[in-house]
């Protein structure tokens, strides 16, 4: 196997299906984040497992195209890159009919609401309504969390097959965020089944110290889950006894709403 296909979780088949240089050119483009928004050429090479020539290649295609910039020695992503995730968001109808019921959520409850969907072993944002700011992390769309120790994730988990729940669980590293943090396979599994049976999951501070959040499903006309809806507060001033009792009802409310609407939208 290709070590670049590898290193982004591609498993490539024999044959002509597998384009190997945009696998790359992929890898390239994931190797600039927070930690190295700008790269020597010899970075990036590094960074990818590529030959110093093959990054070089990359980058300047990137750079005729417009998704890269350079200033002779330093590359660095320029804004149009965002038009591949925006590519996404606009692909999807499902964000056009959430938002509004987001917001509307957010006035009521006076916190935070975002939308997520998985992806292999994590959440991806793909919708946020701040009411403040509620973690020290700064999370945008686009941004990634461990699915296993998010409401989100834990909603998004219980949508799949047992077996594929089981598997992503033995792939899934282990790490104690907080004091309260769940890591024994069985708790887990305890927690997601919890969250399949009643429909909704709450977690306090696993992910972070003061942060509790609550999430429900949205569900497409099959009734197929196809993305979460949660809202998330500070532990300090929003009691798990109060997301239940006070937000949940309003989550749901909005979550079985725009589920209805994605059962009447035809494609």
């Amino acid at each position: 196997m290709d070590e670049t296909a590898e290193s982004i979780g591609v498993n490539p088949r024999p044959g002509d299906s597998y384009v190997q240089s945009f696998a790359r050119g992929l890898e390239v483009i994931r190797s600039f984040n927070a930690q190295a928004s700008a790269q020597t050429l010899s970075e990036v090479a590094a960074a990818t497992g590529l030959t110093r020539a093959g990054a070089r290649r990359i980058l300047l295609t990137l750079q005729t195209l417009g998704y890269v910039e350079s200033d002779g020695r330093l590359f660095r992503l320029t804004p149009r890159i965002l038009d591949l995730g925006f590519a996404y968001l606009s692909s999807m109808p499902i964000w056009d009919l959430a938002e509004p019921g987001m917001e509307s959520l957010v006035d009521r409850v006076r916190e935070s609401c975002s939308a997520a969907v998985l992806d292999g072993l994590d959440i991806v944002y793909v919708l946020r309504v701040h009411t403040h700011k509620i973690m020290s992390t700064n999370l945008g769309v686009g941004s990634r969390l461990p699915a296993f120790w998010t409401s989100l994730g834990r909603v998004l988990l219980a949508a799949l097959p047992e077996a594929e729940l089981r598997e992503r669980l033995q792939r899934a590293p282990r790490q104690a965020f907080t004091q309260h943090t769940v890591l024994d396979d069985e708790g887990l599994l305890e927690r997601i089944a919890e969250a399949r049976r009643q429909g909704w999951c709450l977690v306090n501070q696993e992910l972070e110290e003061g942060l509790i959040s609550i999430a429900a499903p949205l569900r497409n006309r099959a009734g197929h889950t196809v993305a979460a809806l949660n809202i998330s507060g500070q532990a300090n001033r929003t009691s798990a006894g109060m997301m239940r009792d006070e937000l949940l009802p309003a989550l749901l409310q909005t979550t079985q709403s725009i589920s209805r609407l994605l059962g009447t939208r035809r494609r």
